[in-house]
């Protein structure tokens, strides 16, 4: 009898799971077959298979927006803010785990109430310092703002898992003649490398498809990103989802790809971090 109350659940859980899985994969389908329709059939029926595969969506859209340009900015700007927070977030969990006082506890929860405070609370204040700065329509200015936007979610998980690493291992490199730098970059750096695939895969998903903070900052056509390129086929007249769901088709591939990539690290670092720390 408990043997088929066990099998009984284990269906109940894996129709459950089939269920959430549709529901999680159903916005992809729904873009990806949308991309392939003309303009008239997405109105008309946005979920059946196309009548006409429109190949040459992916065409015009790839040249009314100059995808390669969009594509190098956003791989610019996505890639430059990683190795900023990677390098500075990592450094700066480790001083903190490694010094412990009131002030180093008091920097932790202000790292942690910024990253609980929404955006929105700041954002007029960062505009105006932005253009008092000249940040605008600059691709490192855009840099620095996400530097600051998200080092405290970084650091946050960095502090938790060094907070696992032995300090014997510190210890030693010490002992061994080791100056603060080379202790952190040939002992301590090489441990944390689940927790730096966990942050870089996260951060690179937040960055690559912000839309918000690239359409403050980047007016300018030539700096405009992927999500911003998507944004160009809506205007007041016209909305032409045909070519903006093949952008975006085209924007998803390499940020699926580096993600599933990547996506076994991200489970294991995030729950070693917060277990142990």
């Amino acid at each position: 009898m408990k043997t088929k109350k066990m099998t009984f659940s284990l269906f109940v859980l894996q129709v459950a799971m089939i269920l959430v899985t549709v529901l999680f994969v159903s916005p992809f389908y729904f873009v990806l077959v949308n991309s392939f329709k003309p303009f008239g059939e997405i109105l008309t029926n946005a979920a059946s298979i196309p009548s006409q595969w429109m190949w040459q969506n992916y065409q015009v859209a790839f040249e009314r927006v100059a995808f390669l340009r969009v594509f190098g900015n956003s791989l610019f700007i996505t890639s430059v803010s990683l190795v900023l927070l990677v390098i500075t977030g990592s450094a700066a969990a480790w001083w903190i785990v490694r010094n412990r006082n009131w002030f180093t506890l008091l920097l932790f929860y202000v790292f942690v109430i910024a990253m609980i405070t929404p955006f929105q609370s700041f954002m007029i204040p960062l505009m105006r310092l932005a253009t008092t700065l000249g940040l605008l329509n600059s691709r490192f200015g855009l840099i620095l703002v996400y530097l600051g936007f998200s080092a405290p979610f970084t650091v946050f998980l960095y502090h938790g898992y060094i907070r696992s690493v032995p300090i014997e291992i510190e210890e030693s490199g010490i002992i061994d003649g080791c100056n603060p730098l080379q202790l952190f970059v040939s002992l301590v750096h090489p441990l944390i490398k689940p927790i730096t695939i966990t942050v870089v895969i996260l951060q690179t998903l937040l960055i690559w498809n912000d839309f918000l903070l690239p359409l403050l900052f980047l007016s300018n056509r030539s700096l405009h990103t992927i999500p911003l390129a998507i944004f160009s086929f809506f205007g007041q007249y016209t909305n032409r989802w045909d070519y903006a769901l093949a952008t975006l088709v085209l924007g998803m591939i390499p940020i699926l790809a580096f993600s599933l990539a990547l996506q076994k690290y991200i489970v294991d670092g995030i729950r070693t971090g917060a277990v142990k720390g």
